[in-house]
């Protein structure tokens, strides 16, 4: 009887009453923290459909011939070495490559220091109407632009009749619609670092100047820099304020001359290599602004994704 009782109890548990067969066995769950390969390919494919009509645009520039659409040979003609149709020796195209620089310039001159003063007046003042001039700072991401850029249209040419358009009316406009950038950058570091710095500096008998210069500009200057780089790279490829605003041929910068020539259909590969000229100061700009950031802030960074997060404007 015993032996016969230990060897019931023994059994399989797979043997269930009523049924000879064992119990199937259940498939293995998926691990959801697996390799995204549904997604990782969705992003390999919105790359590549994006980085397409581009790198055609930059390998036709290149093209020997006036096709854009049968390669006909490497050559740097619509550089630089077509005595008339280049880049370099056509007015209208060299014209427009020095009217961006310059308006990129002037902008990124004034709207910094600008944004900058803003960025200490505020963070300094206290009550309802520094809330309030806060909010303001951010409307230029609220106000579309292009009603923005309606507007100071009709500022220069019904109120402020002696601002022309131009040069001028382009670079107050560019200033007014990009102060936001490092007004609002230069404050969140404001809010990073504190005010203990400056309290140990007047601590130690520093009056407000110096501890301006010594202590509060150079712990913003990762914020200077990058709020710097963000403006000038904007500006580059702005096109909604500058074609409202320009006045002529001498006032129209790359976006403008290239929209209203491809527009028509007269394009070629001189305005792709413009074009090209134009996307590689973006990215020039994009490079120095993350190396230059990472060094100002070497000794603080976590690593490279924080400066690419800080010079977007996050932080």
């Amino acid at each position: 009887m015993t032996t016969t009782a230990t060897t019931s109890e023994a059994a399989p548990p797979a043997a269930t009453a009523g049924q000879g067969r064992p119990a199937r066995a259940r498939w293995p769950r998926r691990n959801p923290w697996g390799h995204p390969w549904f997604l990782e390919g969705f992003t390999w494919l919105y790359l590549i459909w994006s980085l397409i009509p581009i790198g055609l645009a930059v390998l036709f520039s290149f093209n020997h011939g006036k096709s854009q659409a049968v390669w006909q040979g490497f050559s740097w003609q619509w550089y630089f070495s077509d005595p008339v149709n280049s880049v370099l020796h056509n007015p209208e195209l060299h014209a427009a490559v020095i009217q961006t620089l310059r308006l990129s310039l002037y902008t990124t001159v004034i709207a910094v220091p600008l944004g900058v003063a803003f960025a200490l007046g505020i963070n300094r003042w206290r009550g309802y109407t520094a809330a309030s001039f806060n909010f303001v700072m951010i409307l230029s991401f609220v106000i579309p632009e292009l009603i923005f850029g309606v507007a100071m249209f009709f500022v220069f040419t019904a109120l402020f009749t002696y601002v022309h358009l131009g040069t001028l009316a382009e670079t107050l406009a560019l200033v007014t619609w990009n102060v936001s950038w490092p007004a609002i950058i230069v404050q969140a570091r404001l809010v990073t670092i504190g005010k203990q710095y400056e309290e140990a500096a007047a601590d130690l008998g520093a009056n407000q100047w110096q501890t301006m210069r010594r202590v509060l500009i150079p712990l913003l200057t990762p914020a200077i820099f990058a709020s710097a780089v963000l403006v000038f790279s904007s500006v580059i490829d702005d096109f909604v304020l500058v074609d409202l605003l320009n006045s002529g041929a001498s006032s129209t910068p790359m976006s403008v001359y290239i929209y209203s020539n491809q527009r028509g259909g007269n394009g070629g590969p001189a305005l792709n290599a413009l074009g090209t000229i134009m996307l590689v100061m973006s990215f020039v700009i994009a490079i120095l602004g993350y190396l230059g950031y990472r060094w100002l802030t070497r000794g603080e960074r976590g690593s490279g994704l924080d400066a690419l997060t800080s010079i977007a404007g996050e932080g």
